[in-house]
């Protein structure tokens, strides 16, 4: 086959799609999560609206809070909420909460809340407009074109379509007769016309600056060249392509955009045998894996995670297209955040070398962070998946699938390794770290099974490794309490507007009644026209809330709706934590006109406190009539 050039396949296209998203700082959190005190009468926190509200619309029938939270928190679904550990402070008890219903969440231990913009604003530290373009990004929609741009919006649109050229280039090449090493390399793998073509694989020539002079006749410049990390600048300050002589594996995201490029040395050829794109403005290859783009339409249960390019690739072919790879890196918190999002369980599948296991473990503790079930693939007679499924066939291969040991049985199998349980002190050593191994699993069923049967093979009494397993739990549990007392200083973050808002503790009766009237006026804008007849702005008592009555009348009074994903145009990440708590503290409650007038009637009530000075001031008749009227006030209620 290796001698032969086959009739040339049709040409391959890359779909061209908006702006790629702005990446995330490794922080995770913006500042006013980490606790800063709010400035509640700044007026450059608001801003106004730049999107249309239909393409807002729009954008949150894409992005189900839930599915879009999942990929960065664990949630398990309790009734019509789903809770978990808040991203956004340490706590160790779930207080970071999730409402389907109506598209929101909220955290009671550090009081951050919104809508999906709002979350992805706070965890990937962006703006309003950054955020609402990294999920239309996530949902494969265009940004309206009125929308605010900068210098790096423009940048990245032209490094995706600089990718995508060159993704076309490199592949015309591989048709040619320059691209025949690299043809036959992959030929030689075992890859068919029709996979080299679905993967749009290619070859760049055995040339210094073929790409860049390509690349300059089409338009670009050279800036542009080395902002996409396909070219490089030498010591006199020319460019030099960065893949040469190499089988090139685009890399493409979830929507359509050549990101990146992985190429294969041919030959004997210096330098790496696998080279990857360094991390440019559209790709940081700690986010991104290897054909997602295609596992995630795979109708097959879970996904399989591969080493590299070719083991993937191989297994698309033999029917497992549920395979992706990550990118020349050990597996990250960021790569597995994304894997829990499109999938519920995985199949590690990395070679059986050292290094190999090493990124196995490491797998299994990450993807475990983030509650998705794994399994562990042990491959006999070949050094990875495409050689497996060479030698033995796709149906052995399922079979091996199908036989893949849970993760805890893979740690089990590593310590009997570790340790030689022929002898005395092999058996001691083994049972101590499998005893630790135990007590963290929480399920006493799956303890039980595997207590009985490793007692069984070591021919050790059951009942003296459970008497071990629960004095290893007792210290676990003091160390858990230890370290909860060490963190309750800080666990103690109830959200900082509120520890800090004086001004509310001082007046809470009526700022409660401000929560009750907000909330209700959110749930009920038909109620606005009786509520603005009888309150205005000025009657509000807490700074707080007459900065959210000021937004929500102003819309309600334009006919505008006030949902949580229209607020976030006009509100902080701030506010939008405390209109998540006001909302969805009146969830599920039924209210009248009856009740609306109650809580004005409270907050208007406070006009008639008077201070200590004016009441120091009063004559001793006009001191008489106050207590008289308090007095009367007090009898009524």
């Amino acid at each position: 086959m290796s001698g032969r050039t086959p009739r040339a396949p049709p040409v391959i296209t890359y779909r061209a799609c908006p702006t790629a998203t702005r990446s995330r700082p490794t922080n995770g959190c913006s500042s006013r999560a980490r606790g800063k005190s709010i400035d509640w009468n700044n007026p450059e926190r608001r801003r106004p609206p730049m999107i249309s509200e239909l393409f807002l619309q729009e954008l949150k029938s894409y992005s189900d809070i839930e599915q879009v939270v999942s990929s960065y928190v664990h949630l398990k679904r309790r009734g019509r909420v789903a809770t978990g550990l808040c991203p956004f402070h340490s706590e160790k008890t779930p207080s970071f909460t999730v409402y389907p219903d109506n598209q929101s969440f909220y955290c009671f231990g550090c009081g951050a809340g919104g809508d999906v913009i709002t979350f992805i604003r706070r965890i990937e530290n962006l703006e309003y407009v950054e955020a609402v373009r990294f999920l239309a990004q996530r949902a494969g929609m265009a940004m309206p074109e009125d929308t605010r741009d900068d210098g790096m919006a423009r940048l990245k649109a032209r490094v995706l379509e600089l990718n995508r050229t060159l993704a076309r280039f490199y592949h015309s090449c591989l048709r040619g007769p320059q691209g025949k090493l690299g043809l036959d390399y992959l030929h030689g793998r075992g890859l068919a016309n029709q996979t080299i073509i679905r993967f749009g694989l290619g070859y760049a020539p055995d040339s210094w600056d073929t790409a860049c002079k390509y690349l300059r006749s089409r338009g670009f410049t050279d800036d542009e060249m080395v902002s996409a990390a396909v070219a490089a600048r030498g010591k006199s300050g020319g460019l030099y392509d960065s893949f040469r002589n190499r089988a090139i594996f685009p890399i493409i995201d979830l929507r359509g955009n050549v990101i990146g490029f992985g190429g294969r040395v041919m030959g004997d050829a210096k330098g790496p045998k696998y080279l990857n794109s360094s991390d440019t403005p559209v790709f940081k290859k700690s986010r991104n894996l290897f054909a997602l783009n295609f596992a995630k339409a795979s109708k097959r249960e879970g996904l399989i995670l591969c080493e590299g390019y070719m083991d993937v690739i191989a297994m698309h072919q033999a029917g497992f297209d549920n395979a992706v790879a990550t990118l020349g890196t050990a597996l990250t918190s960021e790569q597995s955040r994304l894997i829990a999002q499109y999938a519920q369980g995985v199949t590690l599948s990395y070679d059986s070398d050292g290094a190999g296991q090493a990124a196995t473990r490491r797998a299994v503790g990450l993807l475990g962070e983030v509650g998705v079930k794994i399994k562990v693939l042990s491959i006999t007679g070949a050094k990875d998946p495409d050689e497996y499924i060479k030698k033995f066939g796709a149906e052995r291969f399922s079979l091996l699938l199908e036989g893949a040991s849970n993760a805890t049985e893979f740690e089990i199998a590593k310590l009997r390794q570790k340790y030689d349980c022929d002898t005395a002190d092999g058996k001691v050593a083994f049972l101590r770290e499998f005893v630790a191994l135990m007590a963290g699993i929480p399920n006493a069923v799956e303890r039980d099974v595997y207590l009985s049967k490793v007692a069984s093979e070591l021919e050790v009494a059951k009942e003296a490794v459970e008497t071990q397993l629960k004095f290893e739990q007792k210290r676990a549990s003091k160390r858990r309490k230890r370290d909860a007392s060490e963190l309750k200083v800080y666990s103690e973050v109830k959200a900082p507007s509120q520890r800090q808002d004086f001004q509310r503790a001082r007046n809470i009766k009526f700022a409660l009644a401000e929560d009750k009237l907000l909330g209700i006026l959110m749930k009920n804008p038909d109620y606005y026209a009786h509520a603005a007849s009888r309150i205005t702005l000025e009657d509000f008592v807490t700074d707080r809330n007459r900065e959210l009555a000021k937004v929500i009348f102003e819309r309600l009074a334009a006919g505008q709706s006030v949902e949580l994903s229209l607020l976030s145009a006009q509100l902080t990440v701030d506010q939008m934590g405390v209109a998540s708590e006001l909302v969805n503290a009146v969830s599920g409650m039924m209210f009248g006109v009856e009740d609306v007038d109650s809580y004005i009637d409270t907050i208007l009530s406070h006009k008639n406190i008077k201070s200590q000075d004016e009441v120091a001031a009063m004559t001793d008749d006009d001191l008489k009539a106050y207590i008289a009227s308090l007095a009367s006030k007090k009898k009524s209620n």
